[in-house]
């Protein structure tokens, strides 16, 4: 008689941790760097300074991307540990009121009340902390915080999108820098934008053009603004 076999399932939600922070990193890494050249060449400053302003604005918005994702993210670790914390004192406590409160989750899901009791003691008899994080807290392994690879995916993303449009200022100079950043800066944009949705399952194009949209009106809004003070200046 033949095992039956495994059945294995690949979720997106597996996703979730690394790929919001990379995007947002990357996609952040694109629009300050290219806006930060194209607002310091519209204020009519040499290439040499253009590249200076943008590798510094690399080094400096890498560091802050990783130190702001790493504390945002560990203060919802110490949310979710807190919350934790009191549901395993009032399971040790009064089990008999978290089976109860348990039993209300599922009959509210749609289970009958004699099955939802019966669940609820089999996995309180498992895992109480376990079933109560994730059916009452919401916690999960898939989707808990991971300060230190969010910190680390932001850096690097970051990193890697500011290296891109930087690496069009040391390749163009004169009148067309300012045209060919903020051209290629749209198309890194576009493609970032049909990545995230293509691995998260949504609309290539939509995430295409949410992403570009905001990346051309932030260069925009910054070349105005160079332009302005280079010609008060």
């Amino acid at each position: 008689m033949k095992s039956p076999r495994r059945h294995i399932e690949r979720h997106r939600t597996d996703r979730i941790g690394w790929l919001r922070a990379a995007v947002l990193g990357a996609n952040d890494g694109i629009v300050s760097t290219a806006s930060l050249v194209v607002g310091v060449a519209a204020a009519g400053s040499s290439q040499q300074g253009i590249l200076v302003a943008g590798v510094a604005g690399l080094m400096a918005g890498a560091m802050s991307m990783a130190a702001g994702e790493y504390v945002s993210v560990h203060s919802q670790a110490d949310t979710e540990n807190a919350d934790l914390a009191r549901e395993r004192k009032e399971i040790e406590t009064d089990p008999v009121a978290e089976n109860r409160e348990l039993t209300a989750i599922y009959v509210a899901r749609g289970l009958a009340p004699d099955l939802a009791q019966q669940v609820a003691g089999q996995l309180m008899a498992h895992d109480a902390l376990g079933a109560h994080a994730r059916d009452e807290l919401g916690i999960s392994e898939t989707l808990t915080a991971r300060p230190v690879q969010a910190a680390l995916a932001s850096a690097a993303s970051f990193a890697v999108g500011a290296a891109l449009p930087l690496a069009v200022t040391a390749l163009i100079s004169g009148n067309g820098l300012i045209p060919w950043v903020s051209g290629t800066s749209l198309v890194f944009l576009a493609v970032l934008g049909a990545m995230a949705a293509q691995a998260g399952g949504a609309s290539v194009l939509t995430g295409a053009w949410r992403v570009t949209f905001w990346g051309a009106l932030a260069m925009a809004i910054t070349a105005g603004v160079g332009a302005l003070f280079g010609a008060v200046v």
